[in-house]
């Protein structure tokens, strides 16, 4: 068993747009887990050379490429900040976020119970 390291803190916070490090997708970050909280299956899809590490922050992300919109599961070690200044277009974010703001949506008062 691998030893975790303590007190993990997330890099990109909720709300913040974010890009992928490898692939041609960005997003937005809906929620964070302290570390990996996916199927083992999951991660063993991953090519091995490319397979992150199970101990650091991943994020879920309302994500969307040239051709479509979807929800991504991404290591932190594999997310870099979008610097586009542009919004994502994926229709969950309107239920979820409100005003968009330097590379940041706010939590909409509806969402945010």
């Amino acid at each position: 068993m691998t030893p975790m390291r303590n007190h993990q803190v997330a890099k990109f916070q909720i709300g913040q747009v974010v890009r992928h490090r490898f692939y041609p997708f960005r997003g937005v970050v809906f929620d964070v887990d302290p570390t990996f909280s996916n199927t083992e299956e999951w991660w063993l899809a991953i090519p091995e050379e490319m397979r992150p590490a199970k101990d650091q922050p991943y994020y879920h992300l309302y994500a969307e490429n040239e051709e479509t919109e979807y929800v991504a599961y991404v290591s932190e070690q594999n997310l870099l900040p979008d610097t586009t200044g542009e919004p994502v277009r994926h229709p969950d974010v309107a239920e979820v976020f409100g005003e968009f703001d330097n590379g940041i949506y706010r939590r909409s008062a509806i969402a945010s119970h």
